[in-house]
């Protein structure tokens, strides 16, 4: 059996795995291990819960510890790209925890909190620093951070990536690396969108294999309920309330979907919280924090989670509903049977997600035992209740839904888009447009036209904010609406 001792790591850092109890590698560990430590660029496939996150760790600790350097100003010699705020502070504390004997820096860069300490932290250099695409572009931009000493660039999670729309970022970041660097990518599937990045990044990697892609951990019992959408709650609440459910993590598709089911679990006596995307950082360590500390036993979230938050002894995943990408549904039940434990996964489904149901079971190649809850009177009884505690969501197929409700809210502005003037007549006075008085002689959306408006004086248009704006007359000031960029 492989030891960590056998891989050649320096003799700090084997101190540190002593002290943490580590004593034997995962399997994809020893096999990436000894390929980083060489310098080879490297392709490593693996589902969440395998130790990826120690498996390039170890190996650049090694490095950066055998070469010491300083890192230049406003630069860092390592850099990590982790799609979540979780996850990079996860990734963060690792690194942290196996430079203890080292002495090198460690530090962060992701948003929803100052740029201050973030920028006082990069001043001097860093030895690794570990950050999300956004909020690193923003620093770049402000001159804050700089690039040209990267040695070793590691993409983790490359596929989640994908799916939250960072590829345009990472190819803009990687085309401001140095040429001569090594290259480190992990993603825990490998569709086509990804390959390619792999292609471009890469150069004459080595490729570990861990897993087949989309496949699920043995350890996990799956298990499917068909069950009407209006009574998802009441059931989840059953379930919660077994005395077998002792941390458990409820995914569903929407943020407003997940406050709204923490809010009914705790109105039924059950701790729960919610996290998601428009949660302040503060919000979202507020929440994982009573997690971990078993303050909370159903934690509600968003996909978001699905790979960035490393808690031990998560008894049962409940997919409250079915996410839209088959591969999700790997990564959200894989935050069970972690090291070595086992694992219960659940999964609702009503009769609009019979298709996404197809699509997972085609994608695990597998499936999934399935029991009938429908037309339950107790169930039924019990939702009417729920829609008093908390009112239902309407279902919205993910394939057919706006993709501009998944934007944080601080990026949406509201607009009206029911704007429209509103002429009293033909010849009515004071036309309006878009809820704004036309000033002189006026002009509403709805032909209304008049003369001596509230201000009136000259000649003047409404310009309603989304109505109908044809534009303004020679000699006329045009009166600017502004657009977001969502729109």
């Amino acid at each position: 059996m492989t030891q960590f001792t056998d891989l050649g790591l320096a003799k700090p850092i084997l101190k540190a795995l002593a002290d943490k109890g580590y004593t034997q590698p995962t399997p994809i560990q020893a096999q990436a291990i000894p390929i980083v430590m060489k310098g080879r660029d490297l392709l490593g496939i693996a589902q969440t819960g395998t130790g990826k996150t120690a498996a390039f760790a170890l190996p650049i600790l090694h490095r950066l510890a055998e070469d010491r350097r300083p890192a230049p100003r406003r630069g860092f010699r390592c850099l990590v790209l982790s799609p979540t705020r979780e996850l990079a502070t996860q990734i963060a504390d690792n690194f942290k925890a196996y430079a203890a004997h080292l002495g090198l820096s460690v530090a962060t860069i992701f948003g929803g909190v100052k740029y201050g300490p973030q920028m006082r932290a990069l001043a001097a250099g860093v030895d690794v620093v570990v950050a999300t695409p956004g909020r690193l572009m923003d620093h770049l931009g402000e001159k804050s951070a700089t690039l040209g000493g990267v040695e070793i660039f590691v993409l983790d999670e490359a596929d989640q990536m994908l799916d939250l729309g960072f590829v345009v970022p990472i190819r803009k970041i990687a085309s401001q690396l140095p040429k001569d660097r090594q290259n480190l990518f992990f993603s825990a599937t490998m569709p086509g969108e990804i390959g390619k990045l792999a292609g471009e990044l890469l150069k004459n990697p080595a490729s570990v294999s861990i897993t087949p892609q989309a496949t699920t951990v043995e350890r996990i019992e799956q298990s499917l309920i068909y069950i009407e959408a209006q009574r998802k709650r009441p059931l989840l609440a059953e379930l919660l309330a077994d005395r077998s459910v002792e941390r458990s993590i409820v995914f569903t598709r929407t943020k407003r979907g997940a406050d709204r089911v923490a809010k009914y679990l705790t109105a039924s006596g059950i701790e729960s919280a919610s996290i998601h995307g428009d949660k302040t950082q503060g919000q979202r360590e507020r929440a994982l924090a009573a997690f971990k500390a078993g303050e909370v036993k159903a934690l509600v979230a968003t996909d978001i989670a699905a790979r960035g938050i490393d808690v031990n002894d998560i008894s049962h995943v409940f997919n409250y509903e079915l996410p839209n990408v088959p591969e999700a549904y790997v990564h959200r039940i894989g935050r069970t049977a972690r090291k070595g434990k086992d694992g219960v996964a659940v999964s609702f489904c009503c009769d609009d997600e019979r298709s996404l149901l197809k699509d997972i079971e085609k994608a695990t190649r597998q499936k999934i035992p399935s029991f009938d809850r429908r037309n339950d009177k107790a169930l039924a009884a019990a939702a009417a209740v729920a829609d008093k505690l908390a009112p239902a969501e309407k279902y919205v197929d993910p394939r057919k839904a706006d993709p501009r409700n998944n934007v944080p809210s601080e990026l949406r502005r509201k607009r009206n888009r029911n704007g429209g003037g509103q002429g009293k007549s033909a010849q009515g006075k004071g036309g309006q447009g878009g809820g704004q008085q036309a000033q002189g002689r006026g002009e509403g959306r709805n032909g209304g036209r008049g003369k001596g408006g509230a201000q009136g004086q000259g000649q003047g248009k409404a310009a309603a904010a989304g109505g109908d704006f044809r534009g303004p007359k020679r000699g006329v000031q045009q009166v600017e609406t502004r657009w977001s960029p969502i729109d």
